[in-house]
């Protein structure tokens, strides 16, 4: 699925809620849902756009490393049964 919103815009979308506008507006305005909405706004809610990137930027950084780890477990695994049928 396309993303259609950027960290940009959702900054924006949360500021305009934060100065008054009701949440139903601005689901019905930009064409999301309400569970959307309210789940950007508990993750983005306080945040400006850079630290937003920081944020997206550690998240990719975490994911990587987990992959790593779970690769490396694998391979001590393979190589521990490896070890045993020897």
């Amino acid at each position: 699925m396309k993303k259609r919103f950027s960290e940009a815009q959702i900054i924006k979308l949360l500021k305009e809620h934060e100065q008054g506008v009701s949440a139903s507006d601005i689901c019905r305005r930009y064409g999301i849902g309400n569970s959307t909405f309210y789940q950007w706004k508990s993750k983005y809610s306080g945040l400006s756009l850079s630290e937003v990137k920081r944020l997206k930027h550690l998240e990719e950084e975490n994911k990587q490393l987990k992959r790593l780890v779970a690769d490396l477990a694998l391979d001590k695994t393979i190589l521990e049964k490896a070890q045993k049928t020897l």
